[in-house]
């Protein structure tokens, strides 16, 4: 008869998680602000927004009060042109209703290859906005990676993708060295060799003030905010740079507050002549959609979304 030997034999699983992440939590997916699109996280603006008025509009960091029905329109044709795209619109549960800039949810997460880093936002109004987006990407079944923690504060629209490898995180009125910290070693711990730092200066909050990517080797810049070392480091990566001088499109209009639905193709705000032939006569498909009454809470198509999941595009090499 054979001697059964007690006590613990096991021994646990060397398999990676990137390598099992899809079978025990999804698809979940980004390392690029270009790649194909497919899902996104949104917040409808409720109740909370119709509080705002001329007498507070100011302490919330509004430009001006908002029409709640024009505003939610506004955010619903965005929508309609994302799934028109095959991309899956998911919205945050049970956001807290005084919270009126819950709408801006790129500063709320910053999603990864294994998973989203939940932010903690930086100014009084909007701490705690948070809590509903982690329950939210607990029930899809997202991975939370990290969550801002201690003396940090982080916000999404601080950091943005070239490719697998490289990530550009500023810091500034919105980020600080902390935070930014706490998001290097994750993005580090995940694969990401190349962290370009750098400041995010006075008179722009986030990265996606002064730039963003239109393809996957293409950034648009407005080359006054955007550091030497910085652009070096991109121009030696291989990205173009492409010049946006037109600072009333770019400051009124928010004519850089897009979104890339697929490498060469932007879903932007309307009313910026100027910006859209740019972005054209560099082989830029360019959709429009009307956010006027959205920017009154100074924010417009990239503030409102937040990646899920997209394509990967790889490692650009020149």
């Amino acid at each position: 008869m054979a001697i059964k030997v007690q006590g613990e034999r096991w021994f646990p699983s060397e398999i990676s998680f990137s390598d099992e992440k899809n079978d025990l939590w999804g698809d979940w997916y980004c390392d690029s602000e270009v790649g194909k699109l497919r899902a996104v996280l949104m917040h409808r603006p409720g109740f909370e927004i119709e509080g705002i008025t001329e007498d507070n509009f100011e302490e919330y960091r509004f430009r001006a009060p908002m029409n709640p029905e024009r505003a939610r329109a506004q955010q619903d044709a965005l929508a309609d042109i994302y799934r028109a795209h095959g991309v899956e619109v998911h919205y945050v549960q049970n956001q807290r209703m005084d919270k009126p800039n819950a709408m801006f949810m790129r500063d709320l997460m910053f999603m990864t290859p294994e998973g989203a880093i939940v932010c903690r936002p930086a100014i009084p109004a909007r701490r705690g906005e948070e809590k509903a987006v982690a329950a939210t990407l607990a029930s899809l079944g997202v991975p939370i990676i990290k969550t801002i923690n201690g003396s940090g504060y982080f916000e999404g629209a601080s950091a943005m993708w070239i490719d697998r490898e490289t990530v550009i995180i500023g810091t500034g009125s919105r980020t600080n060295e902390s935070g930014a910290n706490q998001v290097e070693a994750e993005l580090r711990n995940i694969g990401v060799k190349n962290i370009i730092r750098t400041q995010i200066p006075y008179g722009s909050i986030h990265l996606d003030g002064y730039m963003n990517m239109v393809d996957t080797n293409k950034l648009l810049i407005f080359p006054w905010h955007v550091t030497y070392d910085c652009a070096k480091q991109l121009l030696d990566l291989g990205i173009e740079l492409i010049e946006l001088p037109y600072i009333e499109e770019l400051k009124q209009g928010m004519s850089m507050n897009f979104v890339a639905i697929e490498p060469g193709k932007v879903v932007t705000p309307a009313g910026s002549p100027q910006t859209k032939a740019l972005l054209e006569s560099h082989g830029i498909e360019v959709i429009e959609v009307e956010m006027d009454e959205v920017m009154n809470g100074w924010g417009a198509i990239h503030c409102m979304t937040a990646f899920l999941q997209r394509d990967s595009v790889g490692i650009i090499t020149k």
